[in-house]
């Protein structure tokens, strides 16, 4: 059962969002398949012990009814013989199998979301992160910055994610992205939106007074709008127009010292 239901989660799921799949979807489906495996079990041990529960209770007789037909196990020993000890081989196999099929298969879906699809499978758009304290900044190929976020529909984003003070922590919840922006390194971190809209990103990092207050739009956008609001931004820069830090437009923090090290 355990073995058909992964099979078939593998199979039938990707077909949903195309070739390459959000990792949003990666992750509803992993918990998809463990509710659906989990109440199955669930079911199943419940209804087993119920069962042998009513069968073997005591009807206030003095004597074993089974007495004869059971082969009772030592104290101590695992059972290896008769019906109960097949039984007992039966559930650990069968608890076996179903583990180590959950713990491959989750693997390879994790896997998935930590290498992306494949660059040549999908031409990817590549914009780079910069979290300061306490906002983002966005910095597109064609050097466009901003403080919003603008992808387009069904098309794979990469972001390579930094920051220039402190240590953050930028994610997208309902787009289930989320990686650390660490000073003086870059992190990478990728999505696909299936859906337009707008959708919020946060700082998940505590990096001051003004963290909770450390968020930002992401908006998704038809591919043909994306690609008529692009090419309008070469060159430009739209982050003294911003207002979405917490001090007001482009008002960058300097992180606050103790004895040189940022806290």
């Amino acid at each position: 059962m355990a073995v058909s239901l992964i099979t078939y989660a593998t199979v039938v799921f990707p077909l949903h969002g195309g070739d390459v799949r959000a990792p949003s979807a990666v992750f509803d489906q992993i918990f998809e398949v463990f509710l659906l495996l989990g109440t199955a079990v669930g079911v199943v041990v419940v209804a087993y012990t119920m069962y042998h529960a009513l069968k073997y209770r005591d009807d206030g007789g003095e004597t074993d009814p089974y007495a004869d037909k059971v082969e009772r196990p030592e104290m101590g020993e695992m059972p290896t013989g008769g019906t109960g000890g097949r039984k007992v081989f039966y559930s650990f196999s069968i608890s076996a199998i179903i583990v180590v099929s959950l713990i491959a298969w989750t693997y390879s879906q994790l896997l998935y979301i930590e290498q992306g699809p494949d660059p040549a499978q999908a031409e990817a758009l590549e914009i780079d992160v910069e979290g300061y304290r306490f906002g983002w900044d966005f910095v597109y190929p064609n050097e466009h910055t901003t403080n919003t976020l603008r992808v387009p529909q069904d098309r794979v984003v990469r972001l390579q994610v930094t920051s220039t003070d402190v240590f953050h922590n930028f994610g997208i919840p309902a787009l289930r992205v989320k990686t650390d922006a660490v000073p003086g390194q870059h992190t990478s971190a990728w999505f696909t939106a299936n859906e337009t809209g707008t959708y919020t990103a946060k700082c998940y990092e505590l990096c001051g007074s003004g963290h909770s207050l450390m968020t930002t739009d992401v908006v998704v956008m038809p591919q043909d709008e994306y690609e008529e609001w692009y090419a309008e931004t070469e060159g430009t820069n739209e982050t003294e127009t911003s207002g979405n830090e917490a001090g007001g437009a482009d008002h960058r923090i300097a992180p606050a010292t103790a004895g040189g090290v940022p806290v």
